[in-house]
C-alpha cells in the first residue's frame, strides 16, 4: 500500500540523518491508508543535513528549485533560503524521482520557514508507522499545505481533520492564526 515511501526508505538507507515523509503521503501514513493518488513523494530533512544527503545521492541528478526553475545543485554547495526544495532524478532506478524539502531547525526546535515564530520541539514533529517509516506529523503537513491550498490539499485537510488530536488541532489553529488570520480552515478548527 505504501510502496513509494518504502522505496524512498530503501534509497535513503545510507543517509544517517533524520528524514521524514512529507506532503500527501505523510497524511496517508498518518491515516494508515491511501486516500488519493499521489504525483510524487516528498521528504523533509533538516537544512544542515543537505550535504550529507548530497553524498548519499551522488549518483542522482540533483536539481535545486528556485524562482520556479530547476538548476543543477553543484557538489558541495550549501543551499540557503529562499531555496528549500531539491528535485532528485535517477533514470537508472525503478523509482526515479522524489523531492526533498529543506526544513529549518535550531537548538532542538523545528521552525516553520515561512514564519520562524511557529515552532515545535524536534521530538514532536514526526510519527512512525509500523514499517518504521517516519513522517511529518499531520499538523505540520497541513500548515505547509495551507498556503494557497489546491484541491488535493483541501482533500488532505478533510481526510485528516477528524483524526487530529485536540493538541494537533490547537497547534494548527494557532499557527494559521499567525500566518493567515482569515484562512478558511480556521472556522473548521
Amino acid at each position: 500500500m505504501f510502496q513509494p515511501p518504502e522505496k524512498v526508505k530503501s534509497i535513503l538507507g545510507e543517509f544517517e540523518r533524520d528524514w521524514f515523509i512529507a506532503g500527501g503521503w505523510a497524511i496517508d501514513l498518518f491515516l494508515g491508508r491511501q486516500t488519493r493518488p499521489h504525483d510524487d513523494v516528498e521528504i523533509a530533512i533538516f537544512r544542515q543535513d543537505q550535504l550529507a544527503l548530497q553524498k548519499v545521492l551522488r549518483d542522482w541528478n540533483l536539481q535545486k528549485a528556485a524562482d520556479g526553475k530547476l538548476s543543477e545543485w553543484k557538489s558541495g554547495v550549501f543551499l540557503e533560503l529562499p531555496v528549500h526544495a531539491i528535485h532528485c532524478f535517477n533514470e537508472n532506478q525503478d523509482f526515479s524521482f522524489f523531492e526533498v524539502l529543506l526544513n529549518e531547525s535550531e537548538n532542538g526546535v523545528w521552525q516553520y520557514r515561512r514564519n520562524r515564530q511557529i515552532i515545535k520541539p524536534l521530538s514532536e514533529i514526526y510519527l512512525t508507522n509500523d514499517s518504521g517509516i517516519r513522517f511529518l506529523c499531520p499538523e505540520i503537513v497541513l500548515l505547509y499545505k495551507s498556503k494557497n491550498p489546491r484541491a488535493k490539499d483541501e482533500q488532505d485537510f478533510r481526510a485528516a481533520f477528524d483524526f487530529l488530536s485536540r493538541e494537533s488541532r490547537i497547534w494548527l489553529k494557532n499557527a494559521l492564526a499567525i500566518t493567515d488570520a482569515n484562512h478558511d480552515w480556521l472556522s473548521v478548527l
